[in-house]
C-alpha cells in the first residue's frame, strides 16, 4: 500500500502485516489533550486501543467522549479554535503530524454519526462516492454491492438501488452510512451513538453488524447506554470530568470487568446508576 498520494502531503504509513496488527494497539494516545479555543475538553489521556475489537467509550454528558472519538481521525481539525497536545500515535504514526495527510487519515479511520446522514443520492451513488473521488480503478458495482453485502443491507436493497438513500428506515439508513463508510476500505470504523435515533429492533441490527465488522475492522463507538457497552463491546473505556470539566479516562480495561468489578469507585458509581 502506498504512503503517499500524487500532489498530496505524505499519508500515514501503510497498516503492518496480520501478525502486526493482531498484537500491537491500533491507537496509541500518549498525554493527549484536545482544546476548544481557550476550553480544554479532555486532558492528558493515556489510552491503548486493541485491534479488531469493539471498544466502547462510556461516560457522562460533557466529559468528552465525542471530542475523543473524533480526535482519532482528526474531525476536530474542522472546528475553528479547535487544537491539540500530546500524541495520538496510529499503527505507531503520530495523526497530528504536520507531515501526516488529513484526507487520507480520514479514508483509514471512517466515521459512522449519531443521525444516520445519507447523502442526497441515490443508494448505489451513496455508496460509490467515496471510491470514486478516491479514484477508484475498479468495478464500482462490485465494490457497492460488497460493500453493502458486508453492511448486511444488500438483500434490501439489491432491487432499488437507484432510489434515494434518504427514502430508507432510520436503521437501513444507518447501515447505508456503514457501507459507505466501508466502501473506502478503512483499517478503523468510529461510532458516535449510532443507534441513539434508531428502535430497539433497528439497534439490535446495528449491533450484530457490528459483531460481524470487528473480524475485519478495528471499531470504537461512543455510547450512553450502558447495556448496549455491556451487551456490543469487549473493551470499556470510562471517563468522566473534574472541576476544570476537562474529561479525562478513569479506567480502561475488558468490558465484563468494567460492569462486575470495576477497579475504581467512580466506575462502580456509574456502571450502576448512582450518577450520570
Amino acid at each position: 500500500m502506498s504512503t503517499k498520494a500524487p500532489g498530496r502531503k505524505p499519508a500515514v504509513a501503510a497498516v503492518p502485516d496480520d501478525t502486526a496488527v493482531h498484537t500491537a494497539p491500533v491507537f496509541q494516545l500518549r498525554g493527549f489533550s484536545a482544546w476548544y479555543g481557550d476550553f480544554r475538553a479532555i486532558k492528558e489521556i493515556d489510552l491503548d486501543i486493541p485491534p479488531r475489537q469493539i471498544t466502547a467509550l462510556i461516560g457522562p454528558s460533557g466529559c468528552g467522549k465525542s471530542t475523543l472519538l473524533r480526535s482519532l481521525n482528526r474531525m476536530n481539525d474542522l472546528v475553528p479554535g479547535a487544537h491539540v497536545t500530546g500524541q495520538v500515535l496510529y499503527h505507531g504514526v503520530d495523526l497530528y503530524d504536520p507531515k501526516v495527510d488529513a484526507v487520507e487519515v480520514r479514508r483509514r479511520i471512517g466515521m459512522v454519526f449519531q443521525k444516520p446522514n445519507p447523502f442526497p443520492k441515490s443508494i448505489f451513488d451513496n455508496v460509490a462516492f467515496g471510491p470514486r473521488v478516491a479514484g477508484f480503478k475498479g468495478s464500482i458495482a462490485d465494490l457497492v454491492e460488497r460493500s453493502l453485502q458486508r453492511a448486511a443491507l444488500w438483500d434490501e436493497v439489491k432491487d432499488k438501488l437507484k432510489a434515494p438513500g434518504t427514502a430508507l428506515s432510520g436503521g437501513q439508513q444507518q447501515r447505508l452510512c456503514i457501507a459507505r463508510a466501508i466502501a473506502v476500505e478503512p483499517d478503523v470504523i468510529l461510532m458516535d451513538e449510532p443507534c441513539s435515533a434508531l428502535d430497539p429492533v433497528a439497534t439490535l441490527k446495528i449491533e450484530e453488524l457490528m459483531f460481524e465488522l470487528r473480524t475485519n475492522y478495528t471499531i470504537v463507538i461512543v455510547t450512553h447506554n450502558m447495556q448496549q457497552a455491556a451487551r456490543a463491546s469487549e473493551s470499556t473505556v470510562f471517563l468522566t470530568m473534574g472541576d476544570d470539566r476537562a474529561g479525562y479516562v478513569v479506567e480502561r480495561g475488558r468490558t465484563s470487568d468494567i460492569f462486575t468489578n470495576p477497579r475504581d469507585q467512580l466506575t462502580e458509581d456509574y456502571v450502576s446508576g448512582r450518577f450520570g
